[in-house]
């Protein structure tokens, strides 16, 4: 008998806790947020989805580009890349898993082709490329063009840890393999 009565002791103080609570009419809690505008966010993805020929500003400089010959050797670190990671893409002992091969192209076309190249090799965290620029002498005597813009590209792109000539087996001083940035998979790699 005592414990029905210590239940409705309970339930009454319980009761007592409650009152002028009301009970909620819907089961979502308020985040606060406002909810997305379904027309605006499809908008979004149409503009996206539509190609827009505009200025690119991708950070590729031609202002000073560092003039090279056909057969002079590529070799760049940026600050921080150890000897031995820089000895060993020299060596062609870092394995390229995507290659670029920008033989007569124009030197925008080639520019736009190798930033969208990079761009891809980084998302794909991709950590070792080769670019084949080419080392054809000019008609007019003049450097190589698009090694020349190559290499000072290269130099300024902010994925690129560092790139150096090839073997001969992989294209020579016509060709350079590149050093990426990895940031997801290994860790940084700076």
């Amino acid at each position: 008998m005592q414990d029905d009565s210590r239940e409705d002791n309970d339930s009454a103080l319980f009761k007592a806790e409650l009152r002028g609570v009301k009970p909620l009419k819907h089961d979502r809690a308020d985040t606060g947020k406002a909810k997305p505008d379904r027309k605006h966010l499809a908008s979004l993805r149409q503009a996206a989805s539509v190609r827009v020929d505009t200025v690119k500003v991708d950070g590729l400089s031609d202002q000073f580009v560092i003039d090279v010959g056909a057969e002079d050797p590529l070799y760049w670190a940026a600050n921080g890349v150890q000897e031995g990671q820089m000895r060993k893409l020299k060596l062609g002992q870092i394995g390229f898993d995507g290659s670029l091969d920008l033989h007569g192209m124009s030197v925008e076309k080639a520019r736009d082709t190798l930033w969208e190249f990079l761009a891809e090799a980084s998302k794909l965290e991709v950590r070792c490329v080769r670019i084949t620029h080419g080392k054809a002498v000019r008609m007019d005597g003049r450097k190589p063009m698009i090694k020349s813009h190559v290499n000072t590209w290269l130099r300024q792109h902010p994925q690129v840890l560092g790139f150096t000539s090839c073997l001969a087996k992989h294209g020579g001083t016509g060709a350079v393999y590149v050093m990426l940035k990895r940031t997801m998979l290994d860790g940084r790699d700076e």
